[in-house]
């Protein structure tokens, strides 16, 4: 069917008088169809009853049939619907555009239902390529030899008409669209999983995060009200040290007035009787009477008995009462630091795990104990083989077990030595040739040299000064608040803590006993099961 009987077709649906597609059709005697309201106001506004298309006259107001046939016609015609923004419109529809069932690869042209019949129908169009409906059809056609893009050239990953295969991609690996479809749809279908999966890999890391910042909150909440306790229980302290100071002050300075009032009332006596001597010497000294002053004057020649005042004085000293009082308390807080660093220990104590020693990653010049409890510096270079795990010069050995989240603490004796090193390692470390031990190298440790001296291992070093040198090092790491602490497990102190590291992969514990220098440190390094605090 041609495009000019495809629109004689549609026309057929079409009022002459309103142009528009019938509503309620009727049919004339003459045999035409019309709008039922459009032929009635037609000669309710003439003189004579004319047909609009035959022109045939009537002599009286014809009787009007109600077409049933056009209307399920026209009925069926208006279920398909117009093309909605976004959709293939058909290219053959005048008026109101309906929505394209197929596009025609050979016609370059879009078909709503009407329209397609003849595709379906026609012996010569049924040979045509009918495809969904698409837009811009000039797309799919070769612009060199305007045939259809029907082949993929996968040489050059461009589609390709059957021209093109033979002329300029005629030695290149071609395949049927279709086929290189499936592929790529099979490719599309495998990207959309992995996609998927990482979404929802992403939509768990929300939730874990969500729920890491819930924990967060309670133990905000904890900490704080933990704090709140301790630093009410020091200011308690500090306030009762205070008042017990000022008290003290003030006993001796009461202490201090009632000895100045004792002093100045014996004085005072003193006084009086010096002066009564004072008048009986003046009085004596004015006597004419030569016996009664030679008699008198024994007992009157020298001052009356009186203290000696020279040393005497009222000076009582307050600082003496500060030191002590100041003293006091910083004894008074150790202890309740002490209790802290003993509740903080316990706490990380809980998170303690079993770590034996790798022999895979030891350096040949270690000697292990059979259990993996025990390393110590051999000075004698075995014969072993150099795995890619294995440190080649630094004398170091990791734990068997890694760490990729959560918390986890372990125990170190390091009685005896005068040099080790002690912490956590990333996975990717270097392991051949010399190692510099510092986080941005995937190191977290702190060690002993010379037997005194304590660095943690920042960069630069950093010294660390103790009170006492520890027997016992506990290691605890927090994955994913990036901390890395050192603890004297004995003094249950905290000795090192790095904070905001990075962690991204496995950490294993790290163990280095130092060297054997002639037998001073040949103590080993001994991981010890923790004994919790009591």
């Amino acid at each position: 069917m041609s495009a000019a009987s495809c629109l004689r077709a549609e026309d057929q649906f079409l009022c002459s008088i309103c142009l528009d597609v019938f509503t309620d059709p009727v049919t004339t005697p003459c045999g035409h169809n019309f709008c039922k309201n459009c032929i009635n106001e037609h000669w309710n506004s003439k003189d004579q009853y004319l047909c609009p298309m035959c022109k045939k006259v009537f002599n009286t107001r014809p009787e009007l049939h109600n077409n049933t046939f056009m209307s399920e016609m026209v009925s069926h015609s208006s279920e398909q619907q117009a093309a909605k923004p976004g959709e293939v419109p058909c290219d053959v529809c005048t008026g109101t555009k309906l929505k394209a069932l197929k596009s025609c690869l050979v016609c370059l042209t879009s078909y709503c239902e009407t329209h397609l019949e003849p595709h379906l129908t026609a012996s010569r169009l049924k040979r045509h390529q009918l495809m969904d409906p698409v837009e811009n059809l000039e797309d799919r056609m070769c612009m060199k030899h305007d045939k259809p893009l029907e082949l993929f050239c996968k040489t050059d990953q461009t589609c390709v008409c059957a021209l093109c295969s033979v002329l300029d991609h005629k030695t290149h690996d071609v395949v049927p669209l279709k086929e290189e479809y499936e592929g790529k749809k099979a490719e599309l279908g495998k990207t959309e999983a992995e996609i998927q999966e990482m979404i929802q890999k992403r939509r768990l890391k929300i939730e874990e995060i969500k729920h890491s910042v819930d924990l967060s909150k309670e133990a905000a909440v904890r900490e704080k009200a933990e704090g709140v306790q301790v630093f009410t229980a020091l200011k308690e302290s500090v306030e009762r040290r205070l008042n017990e100071l000022i008290e003290t002050i003030d006993e001796k300075q009461r202490t201090a007035e009632k000895q100045a009032e004792d002093f100045i009332k014996e004085l005072e006596q003193e006084i009086s009787e010096l002066k009564k001597r004072s008048s009986e010497v003046e009085k004596l000294s004015h006597s004419e009477e030569h016996l009664h002053l030679l008699q008198n004057f024994p007992s009157l020649k020298a001052a009356p008995p009186t203290k000696d005042w020279t040393e005497v004085s009222i000076c009582p000293s307050y600082e003496e009462t500060l030191v002590r009082a100041v003293a006091q308390l910083e004894e008074t807080l150790s202890k309740q630091l002490k209790k802290q660093f003993e509740a903080q220990l316990k706490k990380v104590q809980q998170y303690a795990v079993d770590v034996t020693l790798d022999p895979d990653t030891a350096n040949p010049e270690l000697i292990l104990s059979h259990d993996g409890k025990q390393v110590n510096h051999g000075d004698v270079k075995k014969n072993l083989p150099d795995n890619p795990k294995r440190f080649s010069y630094c004398v170091s050995v990791l734990g068997k077990q890694s760490f990729s989240s959560g918390r986890f603490y372990f125990e170190v004796q390091v009685k005896e030595k005068t040099e080790w090193n002690l912490g956590v390692a990333r996975e990717s470390i270097k392991r051949k040739g010399q190692i510099k031990l510092k986080p941005q190298d995937g190191y977290w440790t702190m060690w002993l040299r010379n037997g005194n001296e304590y660095k943690a291992s920042n960069s630069p070093p950093v010294d660390i000064s103790l009170k006492a040198q520890p027997q016992k090092v506990g290691v605890f790491v927090d994955y994913e608040k990036g901390l890395v602490s050192f603890y004297d497990v004995d003094a249950a102190a905290l000795i090192y803590s790095f904070t905001g590291c990075s962690f991204t992969e496995k950490l294993y514990p790290y163990f280095c006993p130092g060297l054997y220098y002639g037998g001073t440190n040949s103590a080993p390094l001994i991981i010890c099961p923790v004994n919790h605090t009591a």
